[in-house]
């Protein structure tokens, strides 16, 4: 009984692929290839979800488009060059590491880069601080003080 209920907690936990069955192409060896190229193009929509696993009305275009131009002979290359074409290198998960990417590559870089540095300066007007400088008077007191202390 407990081995059922984890494999049905199991089967829950799996991700829900939006691909619908109106979508699958008739020829599995095109619908595999098609759900290859599909782990490599972002809905822009969901921004972090393949276009299989979003639900977004986009990604179930992208999904249409994909296997139309696999249907029409397309080699992978080339349907995935033609949804890059029309969407910008930003439906790719990975975008290729060139000048109009560039942001993409090293925008974490830099927002890190810019937080530590806003925490060096920080921390060196905190630290750096210098205390108030302390009267005579106050020296003499503060002096009586560490004498009385001392035994």
């Amino acid at each position: 009984m407990k081995a059922r209920l984890l494999f049905v907690f199991l089967l829950a936990a799996t991700p829900a692929f939006a691909v619908l069955p109106s979508e699958q192409l008739a020829d599995p060896k095109l619908e595999a290839r098609a759900r290859a190229i599909s782990t490599e193009l972002r809905c822009v929509v969901c921004q972090n979800q393949t276009i299989d696993d979003s639900d977004a009305e986009l990604a179930h275009d992208l999904r249409v488009l994909l296997r139309q131009r696999l249907k029409a002979g397309d080699t992978d290359r080339q349907a995935i060059a033609f949804i890059v074409n029309r969407y910008g290198d930003y439906v790719l998960l990975k975008p290729p590491f060139e000048a109009e990417t560039l942001l993409l590559w090293l925008g974490p870089l830099l927002v890190l880069l810019a937080g530590g540095t806003g925490v060096v300066f920080y921390l060196r007007r905190r630290g750096g601080a210098a205390m108030p400088a302390i009267t005579a008077d106050e020296q003499a007191r503060l002096d009586r003080l560490l004498k009385e202390d001392t035994p």
